[in-house]
């Protein structure tokens, strides 16, 4: 007996009808009906009593559809074994990274990996936050670092590396940094600087103003926090940044937490599936590089 005869006897028995197998297996009703045959012929059992109009098993079909059942679950077992091996052995792995983010853990992640499976090769990819969930809904990135609000996007999995509150930062003597608490609404009398739409700092911002309904100043942009944080520096706008963006630059600029907004920007890792056994690998080596290390902040 052979796998084949084991998947056309299991089709019969659960179709209860030679034809309805026959279709579900996508060979001729004569075909599955020669092959049951021969299957019986070798075992020296009828397995279906085919005297009424419904095909039933006889007893020693009964017995017999357990252990068919079994044996084509350990061949589909071996052949996802195998194809786990083999894809991480050669392929592609292709990995989305926000524009101007320095995650060193990511790094050390991506190195891990390298030299675990050195087969497989690393695409990495900068683009914005809005892009790169689109890329990994569509299939075209395997897994990427993105900027979020608050929230996963629908339909992927993530792995939250970051959540920070807004801040907004300035220069020493500049009005905000003499008040001990800001709020949202101080901000719009003067000219924000800030990240471009698409990335996930900016939409918390926005979506913040537009619950309040405040319409912003945006006087300039950047993809990168240190660009945002050198305008600012220079008094050319406040700066709107995440807790640890500004912190990298205290020595000269002022941050405060802008009290009513409570959503915090989210720097995660997002994936659409795992079934891959090079995502799978890649996750547990990201979770072992952020582990116990301090995150960046987030860049988008």
């Amino acid at each position: 007996m052979d796998l084949r005869q084991l998947e056309y006897f299991v089709a019969v028995a659960e179709e209860q009808n030679f034809t309805r197998a026959a279709e579900r297996v996508h060979i001729s009703q004569s075909g599955v009906s020669a092959q049951i045959r021969q299957l019986e012929r070798e075992l020296g059992a009828e397995l279906f009593d085919r005297s009424a109009r419904t095909v039933t098993l006889t007893v020693a079909g009964r017995v017999a559809l357990e252990h068919a059942r079994a044996a084509l679950a350990a061949a589909g077992a071996v052949g996802r074994a195998v194809g786990d091996v083999t894809g991480l052995v050669r392929g592609r792995l292709t990995v989305g990274m926000v524009v101007g983010c320095t995650l060193t853990p990511l790094f050390d992640a991506l190195a891990a990996f390298h030299e675990a499976h050195p087969g497989v090769e690393i695409l990495l990819l900068e683009d914005g936050s809005d892009r790169l969930v689109e890329g990994v809904r569509s299939g075209a990135v395997d897994l990427a670092l993105v900027g979020v609000a608050a929230a996963v996007p629908d339909g992927l999995d993530a792995l939250t590396i970051v959540s920070e509150r807004l801040v907004v930062a300035v220069p020493d003597g500049h009005p905000l940094a003499e008040r001990r608490r800001v709020i949202l609404r101080d901000l719009m009398s003067h000219p924000i600087v800030c990240m471009p739409a698409g990335t996930g700092l900016r939409a918390v911002f926005d979506r913040a103003c537009a619950a309040q309904e405040l319409q912003p100043v945006i006087a300039l942009q950047a993809s990168a926090p240190d660009a945002v944080a050198g305008l600012a520096a220079r008094g050319l706008g406040v700066a709107v940044l995440s807790e640890s963006m500004a912190a990298n630059h205290r020595d000269r600029l002022v941050a405060r937490t802008i009290d009513d907004v409570g959503t915090p920007a989210l720097l995660a890792l997002i994936w659409k599936s795992a079934h891959n056994p090079a995502v799978r690998e890649l996750l547990l080596h990201s979770r072992q590089a952020f582990t116990g290390s301090r995150s960046a902040p987030p860049s988008s």
